[in-house]
């Protein structure tokens, strides 16, 4: 059965939004997202180097494809075979542990003149909602610095290096810092209406946006509704113990000013049951602070959006729907 794409707002455009970051978090968040428009820009980080798409990276000199690749699939319209197809992952050989995703964005990278043609052209073949972009076509790693002054260079080296350190991340960089962004990003978060951050790792899939040159400004100068979407669940080996308070005020030590509006968390009860392994890894749910938040002059919205017997994740639908609750709320209220 065909999805119906609810136009949000009957008689005009479509509304235009752009969702930045990286990982499972957004994918999540885009396959509710194109319910409601078809005008979605999602903004993926570049800067992972682990897993496949750091095989692939280190083979071909190709930028990461994976958390690309997940986008991508998010916003198909596709039969349930090539889905399948798509995500399947080898289990021997020289290939093992490889997706069939990623080769095929290698692939097409192989035949396009750059890496962000090489995204439109998988979208294109795939009949997606939206567009997917690189947010730089430049190669970059992830660069995190500990509060003992420690540092480690490489995404998929962070969580370890964290483990060792027994401390927080102060603050990541890119290496080359302040690589050129796509100027196609820049020019969806400027013409955009809404903006999410989030959900996803906050140092490793969200925060490196912003590194890249002028997307934060061009956050902060946009008209949209800019929100965050916070995480449910901490998250370890990256921000065990923080607050979503803390979370904001990351987002905020690496970007500017004026580049979130409204925090939405989830207020859902989670059961006991699932949380202990959770809880044996040293993390849990997310305490929110809302009183802290607030005092930055960012306001909370909570809803019910938690789902999973063995794995918390964000509901695709209870998510969607309450951004889109929000942005009713306070873009088209009388």
């Amino acid at each position: 059965m065909q999805e119906t794409v609810r136009v949000y707002v009957p008689g005009r455009r479509e509304l235009k939004v752009v969702a930045i970051g990286g990982g499972h978090g957004l994918s999540t968040m885009l396959r509710g997202l194109k319910r409601y428009t078809k005008d979605i820009t999602a903004i993926v980080t570049v800067a992972d180097d682990g897993g496949g798409s750091g095989m692939l990276r280190e083979d071909l000199g190709i930028l990461p494809p994976g958390d690309i690749r997940n986008c991508i699939l998010a916003l198909a319209n596709t039969e349930p075979t090539m889905e399948q197809l798509l995500n399947y992952r080898f289990t021997e050989g020289t290939l093992a542990g490889q997706s069939f995703g990623n080769l095929f964005l290698a692939a097409m990278n192989g035949i396009s003149g750059s890496f962000d043609e090489a995204v439109h052209r998988m979208g294109e073949v795939l009949a997606i909602t939206g567009r997917v972009l690189p947010v730089t076509n430049q190669s970059v790693h992830l660069e995190a610095e500990f509060v003992n002054g420690s540092r480690v260079l490489g995404e998929s080296k962070i969580f370890y290096a964290k483990k060792v350190n027994d401390c927080r991340i102060r603050q990541v960089r890119l290496v080359p810092e302040h690589p050129q962004p796509l100027p196609e990003s820049l020019e969806a978060i400027a013409q955009a209406d809404l903006i999410l951050l989030g959900p996803g790792s906050l140092y490793t899939s969200i925060i490196p946006n912003l590194l890249v040159e002028g997307v934060a400004e061009t956050i902060a100068e946009s008209q949209a509704l800019k929100i965050m979407v916070m995480n449910i669940m901490t998250q370890d080996g990256e921000s065990e113990g923080y607050t979503g308070a803390d979370h904001v005020r990351a987002l905020l030590h690496h970007g500017v000013d004026g580049i979130v509006d409204v925090v939405i968390a989830n207020n859902a009860e989670l059961p006991e049951e699932v949380l202990v392994p959770y809880r044996q890894e040293g993390v849990g749910p997310l305490r929110l602070e809302r009183e802290e938040i607030e005092d930055m002059g960012i306001e909370v919205w909570e809803y019910p959006m938690a789902t999973g017997q063995r794995y918390i994740r964000h509901d695709t639908d209870a998510l969607a729907s309450a951004i889109m609750e929000v942005y009713r709320q306070k873009k088209l209220r009388p």
